[in-house]
């Protein structure tokens, strides 16, 4: 029995890992992950905030034409790479804190 719950836990682990590491990443985990396990789709709704974070912060880095607003878009963009590296540490962890940027947001129900 024990080998099992191990297995399980390395399965949720690596999707929950997974789910920060590019958009392929992401949506392995989405299509591969067991459906009832609540730590990985924690971390999927984590991960695509972020991501979806970082989209908004390129497209705004690209129209701008100011230099302070390409600056704030930079450290932006360096912490919301930081908060994936926590989401990371976190999935291995199977914690289910929530990640500084995006919190309490849920986008996959």
């Amino acid at each position: 029995m024990e080998g099992i719950k191990m297995k399980s836990n390395t399965s949720t682990k690596l999707f929950a890992a997974l789910s920060y590491i590019t958009w392929i990443g992401w949506i392995i985990s989405f299509i591969f992950r067991d459906k009832d396990d609540e730590v990985v789709k924690f971390h999927l709704n984590q991960a695509l905030a972020l991501k979806l974070l970082n989209l908004v912060i390129g497209a705004v880095y690209k129209i701008a034409g100011s230099l302070i607003i390409t600056r704030l878009c930079g450290l932006a963009a360096i912490a919301v790479f930081v908060c994936m590296v926590i989401g990371i540490i976190r999935a291995i962890n199977l914690s289910t804190e929530k990640i500084p940027l995006v919190g309490d947001l849920s986008l996959i129900k």
